[in-house]
């Protein structure tokens, strides 16, 4: 766990820090394509423009709109899937079945249909993700509900005469916080891919807005002249990002299920 935390951490500071004291970067013609060396470890790219650089910053903005769009996922899905539990009977019946409707969609298609009809948007790129990566969030959510319900505190609640909305608030949902973080944490490798994906088929973030795909994007063509390194640099740099945060993740997951099952059993 603190080895991804400590990697994690070095990669968000290097892509914070690194294009802030570079600045943007000029066009250079008398440096295009440079193989790696001691002046551009990672080479340069079509551009002239250093290839470390772009990369960082590349991650920097697509690590941002992975998070962005992980939080807003996470939030609608909780919405969604403690509503659903809390209230039971056909309301949520007729919310599973939403959820059905949407996962039988594939998410890259329903992601292209949506930034298409704002290329080059921000905002597109992040409600093409989030509104395609809730139903998984929405399905643990509710599952965590139903099984709150059976509590003995909840019954003492509800014999009580309070209402559901106040058990919901004041018990259920409290109750499901660390699962829906868990589920944000997991969520924030594949918003990167996703953005990635959409972005070096040129339907993500506009050229001059760095990110990984873009980067990647920008390289499909340097790769039949040669210049290989345009595209395995930002390829490795998002498995090691995506894979820090796969493992802060799966640690995180490995603590909490012990903790579960020890109040499952009480």
């Amino acid at each position: 766990m603190w080895g991804s935390i400590a990697l994690l951490g070095a990669l968000v500071c290097a892509a914070i820090v690194v294009p802030a004291v570079v600045g943007d970067q000029p066009v250079r013609y008398d440096s295009v394509r440079l193989a790696p060396g001691s002046a551009h470890p990672f080479g340069t790219d079509s551009a002239g423009r250093d290839l470390l650089v772009r990369c960082l910053a590349g991650l920097r903005v697509s690590l941002v709109v992975a998070l962005v769009s992980a939080v807003t996922s996470t939030v609608l899905g909780s919405v969604v899937g403690a509503v659903s539990g809390a209230l039971g009977g056909w309301p949520d019946r007729l919310m599973m079945r939403l959820v059905d409707a949407i996962n039988s969609i594939p998410h890259l298609l329903l992601g292209i249909v949506i930034v298409a009809l704002y290329r080059g948007s921000l905002l597109a790129v992040v409600l093409s993700i989030a509104l395609t990566h809730w139903t998984a969030v929405a399905r643990i959510v509710r599952a965590e509900v139903l099984s709150l319900r059976q509590r003995p505190y909840v019954d003492a609640a509800v014999n009580a005469g309070a209402s559901r909305w106040w058990v919901l608030r004041r018990h259920l949902l409290p109750a499901v916080v660390p699962q829906a973080a868990l589920s944000a944490v997991l969520l924030v490798p594949h918003a990167v891919w996703h953005e990635t994906s959409l972005s070096f088929l040129g339907l993500g973030l506009p050229p001059h807005l760095a990110s990984i795909g873009t980067v990647l994007g920008e390289g499909r063509e340097a790769v039949l002249l040669g210049a290989w390194w345009i595209v395995l640099f930002p390829s490795l740099l998002l498995l090691v990002t995506t894979l820090a945060v796969a493992g802060l993740a799966a640690s995180w997951r490995d603590r909490m299920i012990p903790r579960r099952r020890s109040e499952l059993s009480l």
